[in-house]
């Protein structure tokens, strides 16, 4: 089963990179190049144990679904979504969350086993894991772009009330 691994810091408290990682809209804004969109979903507002959420988008040039349930859930430091229905065999992805000297590691460890059979893990090897890294690389820094842009405008904005930055 192929396992991929993405740590990411991001310079913003753990909680609101947990929230941002949780959000549904964000998520599908963060893989834009797939046109991908969510077409059904339990719950509302940010992603919580139990939810089922169903996204529609383009790889390989083929329109897929793919539905996840949160499966674990801890926050503001781990939540995990399995693949209920999809183009997968199997997949878990376990999205955890350190706060740190330098903001949050972020990490993603996502597990999947490929359809098909043979051909879906020579597929593995030959391409499909390199495409799920350059996704979940590009998630995260998406993720990490708006989470700093948020957290730099939030501190900016407080320096700004209590006196400590002049105006203008």
């Amino acid at each position: 089963m192929p396992t991929i691994r993405v740590e990411t810091i991001i310079r913003a408290p753990v909680e609101r990179c947990f929230d941002l990682a949780r959000d549904p809209d964000l998520h599908a804004r963060s893989v834009a190049q797939t046109g991908e969109r969510v077409v059904s979903r339990t719950g509302t507002g940010l992603l919580g144990l139990g939810d089922v959420v169903t996204f529609e988008a383009r790889h390989f040039g083929v329109r897929q679904q793919l539905a996840a349930k949160i499966i674990r859930f801890e926050p503001p430091h781990l939540f995990e979504d399995q693949m209920v229905r999809g183009a997968f065999k199997s997949f878990r992805h376990v999205h955890a969350f350190e706060q740190t000297e330098a903001g949050t590691r972020m990490s993603d460890t996502f597990e999947y086993e490929p359809p098909l059979g043979p051909l879906g893990a020579l597929a593995a090897r030959l391409f499909l894991t390199r495409y799920l890294q350059r996704l979940l690389t590009g998630r995260a820094a998406y993720l990490k772009h708006h989470a700093e842009r948020e957290h730099a405008a939030r501190v900016d904005r407080d320096a700004r009330r209590s006196g400590a930055i002049g105006e203008g």
